[in-house]
This record gives C-alpha cells, sequence and structure tokens, in this order.
C-alpha cells in the first residue's frame, strides 16, 4: 500500500501507555454503541490489563450495557451526551447509517467536553464527522476488521490536521489491543483499505470454503477436509506473518518442479487467479467510495 506509515509498538498499559495530556493518568474512553466491534476494543483494552473503571460505554439497548458490564466490569452512561462529557477519547461505534443522527444529538456534549474522537464507522469521511460534530476536533478514523473480535485484527488510521502526536499514541494503543495497526497519510487510501483488509476476511473465507468443498469432491471426509482446510491456512498465514520473505518468495520455496504444488499453481494461473483479485479488489474500492458519497449526500 503506497504512502503508509508504520509507527513503533507502545508500552503496556501498565506502564502508562494510555494517558491523558493534562492529566497523568488513564484516559477515560467512552464508546458510543456496544455492539460487536466496541465489544472487540473493550475485551482486548481490558485483556491488555485497562482498568475497566476507565472504560464507558452507551447503548440504547440495556441489555447490551448489562451484558458488557458483567462480562468486562465496565460502567454504563446513561445515555451518549453523558458519555462524551466524561470522554478523553470517544468511539464511535455504531452503524454508518445511523451515525449523522447519533452525532448531530452529540454535537453540542462534544464541542464542551472536546474530546480526541476516534470513528470505526466504514465510509465515514473525516469532514462528515467534523460537519456533523460542530467542527475544530482532534479527530481520528480507523478501519478495523471482524478478526478484532479474537485480538487478531488489522486496523489502518487516518489522523486528521488537529490530532497530536500524543492523541495518535492514543488512537493507535486502542486499536492495537486488537491486533495490528498501520496509518496513511491519505485519507482516499481508506476505501483500498476497506477493499484489502476491511472486507479481506470474507475473501479468505471464500477460498476456504473452495478447498474444503474441492477436498471433499477428492474422496476426503468432510471433517477432515475442513480441519485441513484451516489448518493449512492458519499455518500458512504465520508463515507469512513470522518470516522476513515474502509470499511470493515463501510460495518458490514450496514449489518443487514438475510437482504436485506447481501442477496446482498453473491451474490457478491458467485461471486468471491474480487478475480476478485485482478486478475484485477494485469493484470492493469503488463500491466503497459510492457508499461513502451517499452517506455524505443523506
Amino acid at each position: 500500500m503506497p504512502n503508509t506509515e508504520q509507527r513503533s509498538t507502545p508500552s503496556a498499559p501498565g506502564s502508562g501507555r494510555l494517558l491523558t495530556e493534562k492529566r497523568r493518568e488513564p484516559a477515560t474512553i467512552a464508546f458510543i454503541g456496544g455492539g460487536n466491534m466496541a465489544a472487540s476494543l473493550i475485551g482486548g483494552l481490558v485483556a491488555d490489563d485497562y482498568s475497566p473503571a476507565h472504560l464507558l460505554v452507551s447503548d440504547p439497548e440495556h441489555e447490551k450495557l448489562a451484558a458488557l458490564a458483567a462480562r468486562f466490569g465496565i460502567r454504563s452512561a446513561a445515555d451518549n451526551n453523558e458519555a462524551a462529557a466524561q470522554a478523553d477519547v470517544l468511539i464511535l461505534a455504531v452503524k454508518p447509517q445511523v451515525l449523522k443522527t447519533v452525532c448531530a444529538d452529540l454535537r453540542d456534549a462534544v464541542q464542551h467536553a472536546r474530546p480526541l474522537v476516534v470513528s470505526v464507522a466504514a465510509g465515514v469521511r473525516e469532514s462528515f464527522l467534523q460537519d456533523w460534530l460542530g467542527g475544530g476536533l482532534a479527530l481520528v478514523r480507523a478501519m478495523p476488521n471482524t478478526p478484532a473480535m479474537i485480538q487478531a485484527g488489522a486496523s489502518v488510521l487516518h489522523a486528521g490536521a488537529g490530532v497530536s502526536d500524543e492523541q495518535r499514541n492514543l488512537a493507535e494503543s486502542i486499536l492495537r489491543a486488537v491486533g495490528l495497526t498501520r496509518w496513511v497519510n491519505d485519507e482516499g487510501q481508506m476505501d483500498a483499505v476497506t477493499a484489502l483488509s476491511g472486507s479481506g476476511p470474507a475473501y479468505f473465507f471464500l477460498i476456504m470454503e473452495a478447498m474444503e468443498e474441492a477436498g471433499i469432491e477428492l474422496g476426503l471426509d468432510p471433517e477432515s477436509a475442513r480441519l485441513l482446510t484451516i489448518q493449512t491456512a492458519l499455518g500458512a498465514a504465520r508463515m507469512a506473518m513470522e518470516s522476513p520473505e515474502s509470499p511470493a518468495s515463501l510460495r518458490t520455496r514450496v514449489t518443487s518442479p514438475g510437482g504436485t504444488t506447481e501442477a496446482a499453481l498453473k491451474a490457478f494461473e491458467g485461471g486468471g487467479l491474480k487478475p480476478l483479485f485485482q478486478q475484485a479488489l477494485s469493484a470492493a474500492r469503488e463500491r466503497s467510495e459510492e457508499l461513502s458519497a451517499m452517506i455524505g449526500a443523506d
């Protein structure tokens, strides 16, 4: 991905990683929305030894609030404005379709409290958020993906002009609690991020589905085909993550000339696999751009 920036891994929360700029004490992190992504981030922070006393959530569904409180020991806010009033970091974790309405209700409270605002809503541009919230805010846009639910996510962040270095570290530390983080300097690249890592888990599930079905067609029992597919995917991912070599080099190393792997790879190449991936990701990026424009026009 061009024009990206990777930042160093911050220290652990116990050593003061998530501190406010004004007070050398843990930041109060308030979540607007108590759905899956909020639960994932809360779970990652608590697992990383962040104090539940400094985590706050607001959601209109009281069952969600009760479940989060029981599971993680965090606090609940009476409403979104109460959460915003207490926040050093305000995380917008609601569906993009309702975010404009949510922001309109939060506008006065956010302008008074001036927290760092982190949005994990897909496709919602920073300019939209600034407009909806009254402008002049320190705002970070983040794009995590669904493996964040098991602390194995990939998140990409973009910081607006008003975000300080310490606020960047705060935002990164929160997202790093659920996996890998990357920064992009150009917000326009977030549509490519959506196409690659945001939607990417579904691509791998499709490949796994196809391999499992092919294994069954070749005579394997369904359970064996499933387990062998999943473990092979896991092992390949770990090798790619832990090896200094590129995926292309790893592929070459396990491909013996004239062997079975080479025969399979030639079939993939003959079917146009790489151009098909390019076409698929381009389609996803274009749809991300279209959805963002629709949100802004509403």
